[in-house]
């Protein structure tokens, strides 16, 4: 039996859950959702999943010694011995704050949160081992290909445009003229270009609609011998290219990916139904998390 620990157990953890019902029932999964207030979901199906906060989770470990205790607070990779596997579904401050901890742990970690990698520190230490890190599609296909390709140095350039509902990318930070564009926006008024750059700087203003972005960049660093994949992937960070557009009355979440260079031109469409959880949240990226998951578990 493979012990598997969900950290965060929202609309993509519980999809997760439906979709490992296979290996649940017949015994060869035990799922734990690590959850920050147990209360919150009482009343929701669990899908086969126990569902801990993180008192419940430490239960049992002997109390740390000084040199395991850390300065700033961070999470002992301990928490994490009684699993065999540990799935981030919890957002990228959950995934900075506690990847680098299973990564310690020599745990294989399944990042959900791409967008984690954006940030140096984070990076830096998801990449650092002992732990294998498993980083998934999220909501686009078609990453094999362009893998492949930038490995052998074929590509040149490389785009994103991802549409979302307009009244789902209005941020705190945005004026209120700003705010109330995007409300008054209609249909026929076709798509509003909001951000253009790269998933370096879309990070900044747009934390939850550039994992992909992220992903992207990751699938197509390259490989070099004498750089590290943290090095690689912060450059690629550089060189993807990103437009986020604004569209009144969407309920699916659009991707285009577009690419160019010596290996030849590469197009891809995606367009994802929502989750059944949640229908804010693309039904693909628990999809890709569960393939990914699946793969590591095999391996």
């Amino acid at each position: 039996m493979t012990s598997v620990l969900l950290i965060g157990f929202g609309a993509i953890g519980r999809h997760v859950a439906q979709l490992l019902a296979p290996e649940i029932t017949s015994g060869s999964v035990r799922l734990t959702a690590l959850v920050s207030d147990t209360a919150k979901h009482f009343g929701r199906p669990d899908h086969g999943a126990e569902v801990v906060d993180l008192p419940t989770l430490n239960v049992g470990l002997h109390e740390p010694s000084p040199a395991e205790e850390s300065s700033t607070g961070s999470p002992s990779p301990r928490m994490f011995d009684a699993f065999d596997i540990i799935v981030e579904c919890a957002g990228v401050p959950a995934a900075a704050e506690l990847g680098p901890a299973v990564i310690a742990s020599g745990k294989p970690l399944v990042l959900t949160s791409v967008g984690a990698l954006a940030d140096p520190d984070a990076r830096a230490n998801l990449l650092a081992g002992p732990g294998r890190l498993h980083v998934t599609n999220g909501a686009i296909g078609g990453l094999d290909v362009l893998e492949a390709a930038a490995q052998a140095g074929g590509l040149d350039t490389i785009e994103i445009t991802t549409s979302k509902e307009a009244t789902g990318l209005i941020r705190p930070w945005m004026s209120e003229t700003e705010a109330e564009r995007l409300r008054a926006l209609a249909p026929e008024d076709g798509p509003l270009t909001v951000f253009t750059g790269n998933p370096a700087e879309a990070i900044e203003k747009f934390p939850a609609n550039v994992n992909i972005a992220v992903a992207l960049a990751w699938a197509t660093r390259g490989t070099d011998p004498a750089t590290t994949d943290a090095d690689l992937l912060a450059a690629a960070l550089e060189r993807v290219q990103v437009e986020l557009q604004a569209v009144a009355g969407q309920t699916q979440s659009a991707h285009q990916i577009r690419a160019s260079g010596s290996a030849g031109e590469f197009a891809f469409d995606i367009r994802s139904t929502p989750s059944p959880e949640n229908p804010a949240t693309s039904g693909l990226t628990a999809l890709s998390v569960t393939r990914t998951l699946r793969y590591a578990m095999a391996g």
